[in-house]
């Protein structure tokens, strides 16, 4: 059992010692690990000391006499020896694992009880901090990629090297196709400028900061957008790259439009009233004056009849008089304070009358054209007024047209959403009766439009008007409960549309047409090219909403150029516009696609423009102002028609 017992614990401590040695080797530290070395020393030495046990042992088995006569000392002599090379094998075994501590040396294989929890605590802790740093990290980049916001990343140099979710939100550009890209694919030719300036602050060592601009998406549509560009520094300070945050704000620049617009109409309104009050006051204490003056030249003329050449300068009087009471009547409509008698008028039959006033009073140098409504449209309004109003604005026109030209008086129905910007004064939403009064004159300035209404306020050389005429329209109008819209260019006319209640006589049938919500589009791509940006933008937020895909262009030729890139479904251009109109756009865009559905836009009427020739018979055609609801409808009347042609 001796011999046995040893030999088996010898193979155990050789194989111990070879499943030290192998792997130690393997990882190149046999020199370097003395633990593992030592280790292996002391099961090396403990089996070859149970080898020499076993080697006794089987001598001992054999006789004992040959044991003490050939080999019992020197096997005993060698196995005590060694037995004492082992002790300090494990001695110094002790020592290193005393000096060592924890061993933390990569490759090392032993460490005590106490050093092995300490290592698994240091692991747990440095586990729980790469976990959290990673959860951070994640976090991190869930906020920077669901942002609202676009973070850019880009080089010194403009390279786009960083593209989120809010970027690919705002600009419509994925983030495999702009990332490498320069950012100038943002900019557009309006924007590049911008751009390089605000690198080159970058690279001269600016700090952060904040500035506005216009960028293009991918469909080319522009989008108002505020940045915050911050520069990416190395250690050193160097400047390595650039960080952009940018945020839509077409929306609230919008609202700050609108806001705006809101607010000088309001002034206005208010300026209005207060003139009007003082207008009012003055005519009142003027037409005592009059009176005075009047009663007295008649007496005096009464009492002079045997002096004709008296009786010949107090007519003049007279005639200054009349002429000044017929001022003071004008005030007095404006301020609302002279007496009315209202009845149900029906709007064709005062532009029939006030036309066959004019055809003998306006000129041959004036083409005079009326349009009635299709249907009977009454108001409930004085008469007089109502022919007042046309006539004062027909005689405008007219002045206007100095070398002749075209006038033209209509009447239909609208119906606004009361979000119109430029009514005097606002008005509800709802369908009206409408009057207008165009006219292919000088137009006004946008300066001069806005004062019109005020009274006294002229353009026409002294002597040749009181600046009372749009006055009064202003103040007929705002009594009986209505509006009016001025649309003026210089070199190209001015049409005036007023707006008045509808009288229970005519019916709300016209409001039922558009009772229906208009239909949703199915992604087709439309053109808008439309001069005014503000318009633009207002349009382009319509037929997005409405299920339409949206490019701009600024002018005839940016929407010829824009077409030719991208194509589109539907062309929606303003007539009048400089260098190339609307309809000289659509000529050489139907060149190239002959079916292509056109939707003309203008401020001007239909009546105008169809009477000048400036557009052809049975073109599709919407009116400015026109609401949410008419453009959509529209649109899709337009898309429809030419879709049943096609058809055919």
């Amino acid at each position: 059992m001796f011999l046995l017992a040893n030999v088996v614990i010898m193979v155990a401590y050789a194989a111990i010692m070879v499943s030290i040695v192998v792997p130690v080797h393997r990882a190149g530290q046999l020199g370097s690990n003395k633990l593992a070395t030592a280790t292996a020393m002391i099961f090396f030495s403990c089996a070859v000391g149970h080898g020499l046990h076993a080697v006794m042992a089987w001598q001992m088995l054999n006789t004992l006499d040959d044991l003490h006569r050939h080999g019992g000392p020197v096997w005993s002599s060698a196995s005590a020896a060694w037995d004492a090379c082992t002790a300090a094998v494990g001695i110094y075994y002790w020592s290193l694992r005393r000096g060592y501590g924890v061993l933390l040396q990569k490759g090392a294989i032993y460490i005590d009880p106490w050093g092995q929890w300490r290592l698994n605590e240091a692991d747990a802790r440095e586990r729980a901090a790469r976990d959290l740093a990673e959860a951070h990290q994640a976090t991190l980049a869930t906020i920077v990629e669901d942002s609202a916001d676009a973070i850019i990343g880009l080089t010194p140099d403009g390279t786009i090297t960083a593209w989120n979710g809010g970027a690919e939100r705002i600009f419509g550009w994925a983030a495999a196709e702009v990332l490498a890209r320069p950012a100038s694919t943002l900019a557009g030719p309006d924007g590049a400028g911008q751009q390089e300036e605000m690198l080159e602050r970058i690279r001269g060592g600016e700090g952060s900061f904040s500035y506005e601009g216009r960028r293009l998406r991918k469909d080319g549509s522009p989008v108002d957008v505020a940045f915050t560009v911050t520069p990416v520094t190395d250690p050193g300070g160097t400047v390595i790259g650039v960080s952009v945050i940018a945020r839509d704000v077409s929306a609230e620049k919008e609202a700050a439009e609108r806001q705006r617009a809101i607010q000088e109409r309001s002034d206005q309104a208010k300026r209005m009233e207060s003139l009007g009050n003082l207008a009012g006051g003055v005519a009142h204490d003027f037409n005592n004056i009059l009176a005075i003056i009047a009663n007295y030249t008649d007496f005096v003329i009464e009492e002079t009849r045997e002096l004709p050449h008296v009786q010949a300068d107090l007519a003049h009087v007279r005639t200054a008089v009349d002429r000044a009471t017929s001022l003071t009547r004008q005030l007095l409509t404006f301020t609302r304070g002279d007496a009315i008698q209202l009845r149900d008028v029906d709007l064709n039959a005062s532009i029939a009358e006030v036309q066959a006033v004019l055809q003998r009073t306006i000129g041959e140098h004036i083409t005079l054209i009326a349009v009635p409504a299709p249907a009977p449209v009454s108001v409930h309004a004085d008469p007089g007024q109502v022919h007042q109003i046309l006539l004062n604005l027909a005689i405008n026109a007219r002045d206007a047209m100095p070398d002749g030209g075209t006038l033209v008086l209509e009447a239909n129905v609208a119906t606004l959403d009361g979000d119109e910007l430029n009514m005097q004064p606002p008005l509800s939403a709802g369908t009206y009766a409408r009057l207008l009064v165009s006219d292919t004159g000088e137009g006004m300035a946008p300066e001069t439009a806005a004062r019109i209404f005020e009274p006294f306020f002229t353009t026409k050389p002294r002597g040749r008007g009181t600046g009372l005429g749009l006055a009064t329209v202003y103040g007929i109008v705002a009594e009986a409960g209505g509006s009016l819209n001025v649309y003026s260019e210089l070199g190209v006319g001015t049409t005036f549309r007023i707006y008045l209640p509808i009288s229970a006589a005519t019916g709300a049938a016209p409001a039922a047409t558009r009772a229906e919500s208009p239909p949703h589009g199915d992604g087709q791509t439309v053109l808008v090219v439309e001069d005014e940006v503000a318009l633009a933008r207002i349009i382009t937020r319509i037929l997005t909403d409405g299920g339409y895909r949206v490019r701009t262009a600024g002018d005839g030729a940016e929407g010829l150029r824009v077409f030719q890139e991208h194509g589109c479904d539907l062309l929606l251009t303003d007539v009048i516009m400089p260098e190339m109109t609307g309809p000289k756009l659509a000529e050489l865009v139907r060149r190239e696609r002959p079916e292509l559905p056109v939707l003309f836009m203008s401020g001007y009427s239909n009546g105008l423009l169809g009477t000048t020739h400036v557009l052809d018979d049975g073109i599709a055609f919407i009116e400015k102002p026109f609401t949410s609801g008419d453009l959509l409808h529209k649109v899709a009347a337009t898309l429809h028609m030419t879709s049943v042609m096609d058809d055919r």
